[in-house]
């Protein structure tokens, strides 16, 4: 099973980095007002329904604050949540309780709403293709963005340039489609190839360069199915195929239908919405006071 957990250390610098920029010079000016021994506890809850991821880095960022804080999750990342339910219990100093919440919550809120976008592509697909995610993240954030990915249901596609080759329209000015193969398996014998095209004729030069797979951009849904008919029909027929481009919530359904194996969509990472998620509290600062 894949896991949708980012890489720990990536986990680590990306909270610190985000604690460094909340705390600033001072600290939390506000937080420091609150007795140092109120004990306090949050209820972490969704406000409507979604798909859960983030909680690597909610649950890090207390972490680096104070480790008597306990963060008691009731969900796994790549959860199904109502409005209601209950993610996460917070529980220790009031003071470090309320000066990691808003550090918690923006990975939270961010990550679970890349999750539940990437899930409705892949319910939208009727499991007829994969959604995979593209390059088009937040700068620092794309291991984190992808793992919400998976979450989704989705699929990650390269991580980084040095993943695969992928010839796009731009790297074939005044190189063809066979050479550009061709100099590719040479310099890199052990990267998949990829070659981006937009009409039919590029897409059976793709395949007599045996390329590992053929990317579909900007086409419409009936167009893919004339290239797919082109693939299925030569003397690659495996080939996957991928579509690229004027892919939305709307038209996700038509590209599945059209024969396409991988359908990549950068709505998922670049345009997801937020998922209402709230940290309420529950904390006794007069018994605290009283002591």
């Amino acid at each position: 099973m894949t896991s949708v957990d980012p890489p720990r250390h990536l986990v680590r610098e990306a909270v610190a980095r985000a604690l460094a920029e909340d705390l600033g010079v001072l600290g939390d000016l506000t937080a420091a007002l609150i007795p140092s021994d109120a004990p306090g506890r949050g209820v972490l809850a969704a406000r409507t329904a979604g798909v859960l991821a983030g909680s690597a880095c909610a649950t890090e960022t207390w972490a680096q604050l104070d480790p008597e804080v306990a963060v008691c999750w009731r969900a796994a990342d790549g959860a199904d949540l109502v409005a209601g339910t209950v993610v996460a219990t917070v529980e220790g100093p009031l003071r470090s309780v309320l000066t990691g919440e808003r550090t918690a919550l923006n990975f939270l809120l961010h990550l679970s709403g890349v999750a539940t976008l990437t899930h409705q592509f892949v319910a939208a697909t009727g499991g007829h293709a994969a959604i995979w995610d593209t390059r088009k993240t937040l700068p620092g954030l794309r291991a984190f963005e992808k793992a919400a990915v998976r979450a989704g249901g989705g699929v990650n596609h390269r991580g980084s340039l040095s993943d695969m080759v992928l010839v796009k329209d731009n790297h074939l000015v005044g190189l063809g489609i066979a050479d550009a193969v061709a100099a590719a398996r040479a310099a890199w014998p052990g990267r998949g190839v990829e070659v981006e095209c937009e009409r039919a004729d590029q897409v059976r030069e793709a395949l007599a360069a045996a390329a590992d797979l053929v990317m579909l951009d900007n086409l419409s849904p009936d167009e893919v199915r004339d290239c797919v008919a082109v693939v299925r029909s030569g003397a690659r027929p495996d080939t996957p195929v991928e579509v690229s481009g004027r892919v939305t919530l709307e038209r996700v359904a038509a590209y599945a239908a059209a024969g396409a194996d991988l359908i990549s969509a950068s709505a998922i990472t670049q345009s997801a919405p937020a998922l209402d998620l709230g940290l309420d509290l529950d904390v006794d600062v007069e018994r605290a006071r009283r002591r």
